[in-house]
């Protein structure tokens, strides 16, 4: 296991280092698409999944970096992920990457909830598609080998995820993500009904007992956000620093740009590779 959990005062003071691996040259990953159904979701979801260069005869079992789009989507936005394929390869680290749909037709901004039953798309990510993916591709099946990582919703989708199965994931990164649950143009929170509903779907809710919860299972714990992300970057620096009140370890970052592409994709190798190399390695 290689978790490093930094400082609270190194993440505030310390650069953001990124060094790429000693390798050979890098060859494309490969991609594929797996069907899968969900109970959860009562249907069939869609997996894209990129396999690293020389899965298929290295004999490795390897980590595996499960990415969540944004929302409001598509049923095919799951496809959008190649950017991130390409990331990973370019920095030398070697990661299964699996992009899960995360919205149907007809459901297209669950916000990675549960909602009841044929909709919880929550059960959906964390028990159907990872016991999936354990069962058939070559895993790390511990905590150890998976993280989350989602941009803008899936940013929310993943930080939720993780706190809710800490046990199951032991790094979580949101990219222009936010910290409770929005209505689709993400300018209004969402009434789910009940104070502990609405607790239980809130990150702020958590911070009190992160710190214990972390110390019992290590988790790197970053975001980041655009200086001129107008939606999202208030509530990312109160959320930082409600962690660092209460001496909850994380990484935060502000990068110049907004709510866009341009910033994911420029960051995309640093930010994947800080992930992976506080997953455990590739092993046979």
């Amino acid at each position: 296991m290689r978790v490093l959990v930094l400082s609270l005062l190194t993440l505030t003071l310390g650069a953001f280092v990124f060094t790429t691996r000693a390798h050979t040259r890098s060859e494309a990953p490969v991609k594929v698409e797996r069907s899968i159904y969900s109970p959860a979701v009562s249907g069939r979801l869609r997996l894209a999944v990129y396999l690293p260069s020389g899965y298929t005869s290295s004999g490795k079992r390897y980590p595996v970096v499960y990415f969540l789009h944004g929302l409001p989507a598509a049923a095919s936005s799951y496809r959008g992920a190649d950017f991130l394929a390409q990331a990973l390869a370019a920095s030398g680290r070697r990661a299964i990457i699996v992009a899960p749909q995360g919205a149907r037709d007809n459901d297209s901004d669950p916000e990675y909830l549960d909602w009841g039953a044929g909709r919880n798309w929550e059960t959906a990510i964390t028990r159907d598609v990872v016991d999936y993916v354990d069962s058939h591709l070559k895993t790390i099946r511990t905590r150890n080998g998976r993280a989350l990582v989602g941009l803008s919703a899936g940013g929310y989708g993943a930080v939720m995820l993780a706190l809710h199965h800490l046990p199951a994931f032991s790094v979580v990164e949101s990219w222009s993500g936010y910290f409770h649950p929005t209505d689709p143009a993400g300018d209004h929170p969402l009434d789910l009904g009940t104070r502990s509903a609405n607790a239980n779907a809130s990150a702020h809710a958590f911070v009190r007992i992160l710190r214990r919860g972390f110390a019992h299972n290590p988790t790197f714990f970053a975001f980041y956000v655009g200086r001129g992300d107008d939606r999202f970057r208030d509530e990312n620096e109160l959320f930082h620093r409600q962690l660092t009140a209460a001496a909850v370890p994380h990484m935060f970052r502000i990068y110049p740009g907004g709510h866009a592409q341009t910033v994911w994709t420029g960051h995309a190798r640093a930010w994947l590779a800080v992930a992976v190399d506080h997953l455990d390695r590739p092993t046979r």
